[in-house]
């Protein structure tokens, strides 16, 4: 059984728990970008290891899934941040 797909929430409608590990996005009239995983830090938006912040606002995020084991379609393709697990 497969388990149903978690909702993405707009960062101007609700903001992550702080230090929690999220999936994120840039979801706007230019399209899709940007899929990884963050964490909202003091308002600052930082890699998974918090060894640097980003310079963009991601427009939507939602909860990791818990069977992800933090791999990314960014880290399979070889790149963006890489998460320690």
């Amino acid at each position: 059984m497969e388990s149903a797909e978690i909702e993405w929430v707009k960062v101007t409608d609700k903001l992550p728990p702080e230090g929690d590990e999220v999936e994120i996005k840039i979801d706007d009239g230019k399209g899709i970008r940007n899929e990884t995983t963050l964490k909202l830090y003091r308002g600052i938006w930082w890699f998974p290891d918090m060894s640097m912040y980003v310079y963009f606002t991601p427009t939507h995020w939602r909860a990791k899934p818990a069977s992800s084991g933090g791999i990314t379609t960014n880290q399979q393709k070889g790149g963006g941040p890489k998460t320690v697990t």
